[in-house]
């Protein structure tokens, strides 16, 4: 009689609401199935009410939660734990590496934000005189260091003469110099005129007014935006940063599949070992945030640069790939290496793209 009442009860799981075949993928069900084999949904046919609305709400709040406290425990106290459990198919008790990364990251570069929001206005000043100064020293070494045609000393250089090519010479040269010398053209033009139209500009110059031309002159603009207000660009640079590491780690994620390719890992697994390290740095740097920021010093990021994070990353390599210490320290060693070195040519990369369009 009991169960009788509580298969008539007005829950959405109840017997009575139960159907045959998902109203979702069209999968056919028996009336015990509670959820759909095929796409996990809830086997039932009621009308949604709002208790059933907030009730089904609150509970995937808490079962978020709960994936959500698995992750940051694993990934923060159990290097490569959370990694190796989640190839081994523990999928649902761990949130998605590459969505929880992205969402990771910007949460650090927001709060990093807000912060330099509420920073002292004397502080903020001073920190954009320096990075101006050091923007134009940086200007001023590569000008001291290159020849006519490609340096940015000598096209300012009002008094010198304008070194004309036309479009056919400019077409008739290598693909390489043909750039450069345009580029070195437009910018001496461009600093002896202050002609910021692109359009009358090319005319003046008896040049063609295609898209090409038109945004290669307007690259003078840019490069005097950013030495105006280099500190502008570099906040521009940090917002991509997530972006630029994302498509980053399948570049890094090659070495690992190289050095490891006598364990049975997929390229796709060494890319969620590296997504995982990625998402412990910027865990770890939102949770030195506060101690720096009331002690006043970047302390703590400090060590966690030098020594909780290549500590953390060989503990890491060493609990998901499981091999011998000295093994592991001497892969350790070369991945290292090949971040730092990858890295860096990356981010040149990196850069040179966001100037061309930013």
């Amino acid at each position: 009689m009991k169960r009788k009442k509580e298969n008539l009860s007005s829950g959405r799981k109840s017997l009575q609401y139960r159907g045959t075949k998902c109203l979702n993928c069209g999968h056919p069900l028996d009336r015990s199935d509670v959820y759909c084999p095929n796409c996990s949904q809830l086997n039932s046919d009621k009308q949604l009410s709002a208790k059933d609305f907030f009730g089904e709400f609150i509970s995937s709040i808490l079962v978020y939660d709960s994936r959500l406290r698995k992750t940051l425990k694993d990934l923060l106290f159990c290097p490569g734990k959370i990694t190796r459990n989640y190839v081994e198919g523990q999928r649902l008790k761990y949130a998605n590496p590459f969505r929880f990364f992205l969402s990771v990251s910007i949460i650090y570069f927001l709060a990093t934000g807000l912060i330099n929001f509420f920073t002292p206005n004397e502080e903020i000043v001073s920190r954009n005189s320096e990075t101006k100064i050091g923007f134009n020293a940086m200007m001023d070494s590569i000008s001291a260091n290159t020849s006519r045609t490609i340096s940015y000393a000598d096209s300012i250089n009002k008094e010198k003469p304008l070194k004309y090519y036309s479009d056919k010479e400019l077409d008739a040269m290598p693909f390489t110099q043909s750039y450069k010398e345009r580029f070195s053209l437009y910018n001496d033009f461009y600093e002896k005129h202050k002609i910021k139209n692109a359009g009358i500009a090319l005319d003046s110059l008896h040049h063609r007014n295609t898209a090409v031309n038109r945004w290669v002159y307007s690259k003078n603009t840019t490069v005097e935006k950013i030495s105006e207000d280099p500190t502008e660009f570099a906040q521009y640079l940090i917002t991509k940063i997530p972006f630029f590491l994302f498509f980053f780690a399948p570049l890094f994620a090659l070495f690992f599949w190289l050095i490891y390719s006598w364990k049975e890992y997929t390229y796709m697994e060494h890319m969620i070992f590296i997504f995982h390290i990625f998402s412990f740095i910027f865990l770890a740097l939102l949770i030195a945030i506060i101690p720096d920021l009331l002690i006043g010093s970047k302390f703590f990021i400090s060590c966690f640069f030098l020594f909780i994070g290549p500590f953390y990353f060989y503990k890491a390599l060493r609990n998901f790939y499981q091999q011998s210490r000295v093994l592991t320290l001497l892969k350790f060693v070369f991945l290292s290496t090949v971040f730092v070195i990858g890295l860096t040519f990356a981010a040149t990369i990196f850069v040179v793209a966001s100037v061309a369009i930013y």
